[in-house]
């Protein structure tokens, strides 16, 4: 026998546990008429089949303190692949009371069930595999077609009218746990074949719960070895403590001993020192005597001041040594004694994480044991049907010899029938004119009924007008917003451009005041061109700085021609006026030539 993948009977217990969950919750609503709250037990079994088919091959994620496995990732994921989804996304994250990705998960599943939305959002998922292989392992529920199945059987859902308040909801810590009491259900009216597929149903389920049971027992053991395995690193890292702390202590004693060794050594030097320096005052006196052994001896005295300081920088050396050795080993401590704390943390989240795991096991087997249960309970059913069976026969035949009998009263009842018809057809007549009255009646209520239909139609098309005009709405708004920024750009251009105008107009007073001025000294300028048409006279465009200055003409700086040289200068260049030979009335020269013409009337003067 070729053993079957134990993922594909997972994946295929749960598309069943799926199929169940929603055709139940279908028709369940269907006969409850009403919308559903979140207390209607057939919804939240919904939910929880649900998070667990969204589970099924989740990619574990290492956290600081354990690991972690949660369905909110893939599902923020549907915010970029469907831009609807994102007011979804907004409200969950809004929400005051979740504090957990598994709560905030939940609370999405509840708001796209009341959207009528979420087939289409978990379609935009499995059709981006790409993306989901992020989150889930190859041989997940979603990357496989039995993902695309439960999508397609969750377009039924958008029948179902949900009003859920998920505010208020402790949707962080309940307990995701199926109950297939639910969908075990057997009724008495069924025939046999019905019953052998119930049957088949039931053991396909007790097949699906012990291989459950098994993965949990399997997830128990792994859990256990990496208990055991945290208690044995953490006991040899309280192992290497200990010996880290006797190393400390033993490096404290030596470098108390180094301390005190080290004081003896200065000691001795300052004795040695000051017994040289007593020796080399006696000898100094015996210097007069004796020079060249005077001079060995202040050698040799030198030379062991040179060992004695070169052995107190040594001694010196090795305390830095041993001050920054005791530092490193005290910050090796301090990660050690945080390595420790951190382990004792995960050890106690993966106990409770075990505690979890031995509830969860210890309803599946309560479970497990009602079921078979159910099972000796219908077999009994099933022994009352078949006796029930035997007595019906035994009725029947009864019920051929009353027939017999029945015969022969209906000869005589025929008769009696036949007064009763001429009565019926008159009472017949007078039904038939009812019936035409409530058939015309009927024809009213489709033609209300379609106008009611055609009338939701409309508003929906209302609806989504009103949706368009509002992303419209939201469009114009980021329009006017930029506009607006537009705009004050454009009034702080303005209000430049205003003082550049103000200075403009000044410049422009200025200059008609000064050419109210000229055109009094044109007659005096046209004498003075008569004399200096001799020389070179420059064109106002050929000149754009001023020759002495060298700065730039402008509006408020004007161009002033020189009336002996001829070149173009500044106003402040040209302001003195002297009486030139051709023109016996002051005229403009510039700076230069002013200095030139006063040199040489000084040296014609006596």
């Amino acid at each position: 026998m070729a053993t079957k993948d134990p993922t594909a009977v997972e994946r295929a217990n749960l598309l069943n546990m799926a199929k169940l969950s929603i055709k139940g919750l279908i028709e369940s609503a269907l006969s409850f008429g009403r919308t559903l709250d979140s207390d209607y037990p057939p919804l939240q079994q919904f939910f929880v089949v649900m998070e667990h088919c969204l589970k099924h091959g989740l990619k574990v994620r290492k956290s600081f303190l354990s690991y972690n496995k949660t369905i909110w990732g893939p599902l923020e994921l549907v915010e970029k692949l469907y831009p609807e989804a994102e007011e979804i996304g907004a409200s969950v994250r809004d929400l005051p009371g979740l504090k957990t990705p598994l709560g905030r998960a939940r609370a999405w599943l509840r708001l796209a069930l009341m959207q009528k939305k979420m087939a289409d959002y978990l379609r935009c998922l499995i059709i981006q595999r790409d993306l989901l292989s992020e989150f889930y392992e190859y041989h997940a529920l979603m990357m496989e077609e039995e993902g695309a199945v439960i999508v397609g059987l969750l377009v039924g859902l958008n029948v179902i009218d949900a009003n859920l308040c998920v505010k208020g909801e402790d949707l962080d810590s309940q307990v995701g746990v199926i109950d297939f009491s639910m969908y075990l259900k057997n009724e008495e009216e069924i025939g046999n074949k019905e019953r052998n597929v119930q049957i088949a149903a039931i053991l396909d389920q007790k097949n699906y719960v012990e291989e459950l049971n098994r993965q949990l027992n399997s997830t128990v053991s792994s859990l256990h070895s990496r208990v055991d395995s945290l208690e044995k690193s953490n006991t040899k890292l309280i192992e290497e403590l200990a010996i880290a702390k006797n190393n400390i202590i033993k490096l404290q004693e030596e470098n108390h001993q180094l301390r005190s060794e080290n004081k003896l050594i200065l000691m001795k030097t300052q004795q040695h020192l000051e017994v040289t320096k007593v020796d080399v005052e006696a000898e100094l006196q015996a210097y007069k005597h004796s020079r060249q052994g005077l001079d060995e001896m202040c050698n040799e005295a030198r030379r062991q001041l040179r060992d004695e300081s070169q052995l107190r920088q040594d001694v010196e050396n090795e305390l830095a040594v041993q001050v920054s050795m005791k530092h490193e080993i005290e910050l090796a401590m301090k990660l050690l004694e945080k390595d420790i704390h951190e382990k004792q943390d995960t050890l106690i989240g993966l106990r409770q994480q075990l505690e979890e795991v031995k509830a969860i096991n210890i309803e599946m087997y309560q479970k497990l044991q009602g079921s078979e249960d159910g099972l000796k309970e219908k077999n009994e059913i099933i022994a009352r049907l078949e006796e029930k069976t035997n007595k019906i026969t035994a009725a029947m035949r009864q019920l051929e010899q009353r027939l017999q009998q029945a015969e022969k009263a209906q000869m005589e009842a025929e008769d009696e029938d036949k007064k009763y018809l001429q009565e019926c057809q008159s009472k017949s007549d007078s039904l038939q004119k009812q019936i035409s009255q409530k058939e015309k009646q009927l024809v009213q209520l489709e033609t209300d009924l379609k106008i009611e239909k055609e009338w939701r139609q409309t508003l929906q098309e209302d609806l989504q007008k009103e949706k368009d005009a509002l992303s419209h709405l939201r469009n114009e708004t980021q329009q006017i917003i930029s506009l607006k920024k537009e705009f004050l750009n454009l009034q702080d251009e303005n209000q430049q451009l205003k003082k550049i105008y103000h200075e403009q107009e000044q410049a422009l007073q200025e200059l008609g005041n000064k050419l109210s001025e000229s055109k009094l000294k044109i007659e005096d300028i046209k004498e003075a061109n008569k004399a200096l048409q001799g020389l070179v006279w420059l064109k106002d465009k050929d000149a754009t700085h001023c020759k002495l200055c060298e700065k730039e003409f402008s509006l408020s700086k004007r161009k002033h021609h020189c009336r002996n040289c001829g070149e173009i200068f500044c106003n402040a260049c040209s302001d003195n006026e002297l009486p030139l030979p051709s023109s016996p009335k002051p005229v403009r020269v510039c700076d230069s030539c002013h200095a030139l013409l006063i040199q040489r009337c000084s040296s014609n003067l006596p």
